[in-house]
């Protein structure tokens, strides 16, 4: 306020405070109903010993997540000697932030679905191993994509170039490479960052068709035949 927004009015500043304070609260409320009633099926003794260790890892990431949350929002709060920009959170964390919580997600659907749905017995086929791996490299892809999606929310990346398939009038912008060292450029350049997210999102696009198409020739369960049918329908949507 003293340094930028001199005409926020005090309606203004409570819209983006209640963004904030529901996001904490609801981040809280999530923890609480993942950790109570761990602790509950914990003292029953409903817990296998594997499981066990399951709802502990689970226990730490949902704690963590809310520290690096807290370690994500004080960096937006540091000021910085000489700086007029838009204050923002450092890019780094973000992407930390949001991985972390996909790590979460996933971990917790990924244990959830295993006690709900008995895992398919499918011979061990040549095909069916390369699918497999095939899967697991589309969902790094993904997560990465993700992750990139982070940097370009960090650095307001967005606003750079706002046409599709080219970057104004070039395939290639001029100031691609600009920052030095060169490294520096895929986490701080907006224009590298927003290149990143584009090439990586038509790839992730390409390799969930592909992971489709694949899987056609494979004689797969109803349960999988949806899901990779699923991933294909998300993916077109994004």
């Amino acid at each position: 306020f003293n340094s930028l927004n001199h005409d926020m009015t005090l309606v203004e500043f409570k819209f983006i405070w209640y963004m904030e304070y529901s996001h904490r609260m609801w981040g809280r409320v999530v923890g609480l109903a993942y950790i109570l009633p761990a602790a509950y099926f914990w003292h029953k003794g409903w817990l296998s010993r594997p499981l066990k260790g399951c709802v502990l890892a689970l226990c730490g990431l949902v704690c963590f997540q809310g520290l690096l949350g807290w370690y994500m929002v004080k960096s937006g709060l540091e000021e910085k000697p000489d700086s007029y920009d838009i204050p923002r959170v450092s890019q780094y964390r973000l992407a930390a932030h949001l991985g972390s919580a996909l790590v979460l997600y996933s971990a917790s659907l990924w244990t959830g679905l295993s006690l709900l749905l008995p895992r398919h017995k499918l011979p061990e086929t040549h095909q069916l191993l390369r699918l497999r791996q095939c899967a697991h490299g589309t969902t790094a892809l993904i997560f990465l994509t993700a992750l990139s999606g982070a940097f370009v929310a960090g650095l307001d990346a967005g606003l750079v170039y706002n046409s599709f398939p080219k970057m104004g009038e070039r395939w290639i912008p001029d100031d691609l490479l600009a920052f030095s060292p060169l490294l520096k450029n895929i986490f701080e350049n907006p224009t590298t960052v927003q290149f990143d997210h584009r090439i990586l999102g038509i790839a992730s696009v390409t390799a969930v068709t592909a992971l489709y198409l694949f899987s056609r020739k494979i004689p797969l369960p109803h349960r999988a035949r949806m899901a990779v049918t699923s991933l294909l329908a998300v993916a077109c949507v994004q």
